[in-house]
């Protein structure tokens, strides 16, 4: 377990020199998260709020890894990541092993929702919903009933300029904005209570055929959300009820 604080910049480096997707889906709106977008979040999480070091931490959608594998350089107690995808799931694999955390993240091939048990914190980088509309509920919905404590980044509702200007400015750090009115009340009827929402700026390059710019920045809300889970059961039942996935 990581017992020192970790600098950010050396957070992001690892993050960085993680492997992306080697055939993303657009169906699946596989958008690798930044790596200076997860190590924002990862900080938040680890040093801000006190939910990564030493906790039980689910990566919901993991893909590739990213904040599973951050989660673990940290110093999560148990870190388990799970996707649908296999080829994601085996490059996740391999990131792991390039990082030397090999050993201290369980990966689950498999649909999130065979998750169960209780986990510390989530984390997730969900779809929007842009292909498939709905898809991001799904991924709150199964967050909330196995998290205490849920990090979440949505597609914003900001779109003010001088709301998006200031984020791409950087101005003393992450920005606080107001949440969005429909996830309000769909967190609220799903359990949860937000807590804060950050809005940050990410980046995606040129992926899939109708991209129409080389880069494309743009705005993203970090969702906070207390859970009013309160069941008994462990990460530990999770893994115990994994006999029709396959894990690494």
């Amino acid at each position: 377990m990581q017992k020192r604080l970790v600098r950010k910049l050396d957070l992001e480096r690892m993050l960085s020199q993680t492997r992306p997707h080697p055939s993303p889906r657009p169906d699946l709106e596989q958008y690798t998260i930044s790596a200076d977008i997860a190590a924002t979040m990862l900080y938040l999480a680890a040093y801000g709020n006190d939910d990564i070091v030493g906790k039980r931490v689910l990566e919901l959608g993991c893909g590739t890894g990213r904040l599973a594998l951050g989660a673990a350089f940290l110093g999560a107690e148990e870190v388990v990541g799970v996707d649908v995808d296999r080829a994601a799931v085996l490059t996740a694999v391999e990131n792991s092993v390039k990082a030397g955390l090999e050993h201290r993240v369980q990966w689950v091939i498999g649909d999130i929702d065979a998750v169960a048990g209780t986990f510390d914190t989530v984390l997730q980088n969900p779809p929007f919903g842009v292909q498939n509309r709905g898809a991001d509920r799904r991924f709150l919905q199964k967050a909330l009933q196995v998290g205490r404590v849920v990090y979440s980044i949505h597609k914003s509702v900001h779109s003010d300029k001088r709301v998006v200007g200031r984020v791409k400015a950087g101005e003393q750090g992450p920005l606080r904005v107001s949440p969005s009115p429909f996830l309000s009340r769909f967190i609220g009827d799903n359990g949860g209570r937000i807590r804060d929402v950050y809005a940050l700026t990410m980046t995606i390059p040129h992926m899939f055929g109708f991209h129409t710019e080389k880069r494309h920045k743009f705005a993203v809300d970090l969702y906070v959300i207390d859970s009013r889970n309160d069941r008994k059961e462990t990460a530990e039942t999770f893994l115990q009820r994994r006999e029709h996935q396959k894990l690494y």
